[in-house]
């Protein structure tokens, strides 16, 4: 099992892109795998992406915390809208053309949905084309308020913090009733306690069992259990999907503590193709729609949802997705790193201005089912 210092000396988190990668194929399938694939359950992939998205980004702000002393939220946020909104706006675009010169950019809904999608209220947004981009309305509203509560009012220590990620979860939980999308915030908040605890020494002495060599493989077994009984948890609480939401997101927090150290399981995450794709893997979801549409008119044997259907739309969109990740994403995530390293240089800040943050690999904002 790992140590404590060992986990804080950890620098890359490899398993986590495979891990993506998982979640954003489980996404495709059910859209486009058809029924063979009900029992997979996939649309609550997305629940795993926002998981690692809570985690991952409370990681990397704890950690600058305990090079400097505290975060710069205005460096979080220009790193966060470099890496998010360059290729955001490149697929839109690509979605509003497409559709516009299909003569659907009005009868499809697509006008009078591009309020929402450029103020990332997409998740109020129904019946028009690009829904599956809800997500990224709640993603944003996470990124704005979580680093300001936790890291941005006052100092908090490792109860108070945990405690808030917790609370905020509950409170969230407790909304649905009234705002239906408050749920989505409870998964990330799961994913920002883990970080949090795994941070302290005392929450890491709590969860070090997990990481156990072998702990990932129980972990996931229980993992799948779960997720492909989701329907009959509901039927059986009557409670919207709330409880089994709750438990796989909890379980998908443990494993990812599983899959920091090497493992049989963080090591076929870290394969070199399930890492490009899970690399690629915003992309292909914001992408996987307008896909299905090109795929279904080029070839019609795949304008219905099966397997093959799901194969082909995975691989047309990671082709895409390839050339939005070398030519937008990663150029843009350095013109953000630019604009960190010369604030930082202005400021007479002490770090490392021109790296990115040497402790744990930032990864791509979540994605989700529409």
């Amino acid at each position: 099992m790992m140590t404590h210092e060992q986990y804080l000396a950890t620098r890359r988190f490899p398993a986590l892109d495979g891990l993506r990668a998982i979640a954003a194929l489980l996404v495709v399938v059910f859209h486009f795998g058809g029924p063979a694939w009900a029992v997979a359950n996939g649309w609550v992939g997305v629940h795993l992406f926002f998981v690692l998205s809570g985690f991952l980004i409370t990681t990397l702000a704890l950690r600058e915390e305990s090079r400097n002393g505290k975060i710069s939220l205005a460096n979080f946020y220009i790193r966060r809208a470099f890496r998010i909104l360059p290729v955001y706006f490149a697929v839109l675009g690509i979605v509003v053309v497409f559709i516009y010169l299909r003569g659907g950019f009005h009868t499809t809904g697509l006008a009078d949905a591009m309020p929402y999608y450029l103020t990332f209220t997409n998740e109020f947004v129904t019946n028009a084309p690009f829904t599956q981009s809800w997500t990224l309305g709640v993603e944003q509203k996470f990124y704005l308020v979580w680093p300001f509560l936790a890291f941005g009012i006052a100092a908090l220590g490792f109860p108070k913090r945990l405690g808030l990620a917790l609370g905020l979860a509950a409170l969230m939980t407790a909304l649905i009733p009234v705002l239906p999308y408050s749920g989505a915030y409870a998964p990330i908040l799961i994913g920002c306690a883990l970080a949090i605890a795994l941070h302290h020494r005392k929450g890491f002495a709590a969860l070090r069992v997990f990481t156990h060599p072998v702990a990932s493989v129980p972990v996931l077994a229980a993992l799948v259990l779960v997720q492909t009984n989701l329907t009959k948890i509901e039927a059986v609480l009557g409670d919207g999907g709330t409880t089994g939401v709750l438990v796989y997101a909890v379980l998908a927090a443990l494993l990812i503590t599983s899959l920091i150290p090497r493992g049989p399981i963080a090591w076929f995450l870290s394969t070199p193709p399930m890492r490009f794709i899970g690399e690629r893997s915003y992309s292909v979801y914001l992408l996987q729609g307008i896909v299905s549409t090109v795929v279904a008119g080029s070839i019609p044997q795949l304008g219905t949802a099966r397997t093959l259907t799901a194969v082909g739309v995975t691989i047309a969109a990671l082709i895409v997705a390839d050339v939005l990740y070398r030519w937008v994403e990663v150029p843009m995530i350095d013109v953000g790193r630019k604009l960190v390293a010369r604030r930082k240089t202005r400021i007479g800040d002490q770090d490392k201005p021109s790296a990115p943050d040497p402790t744990v690999r930032d990864t791509n904002p979540v994605l989700a089912s529409g």
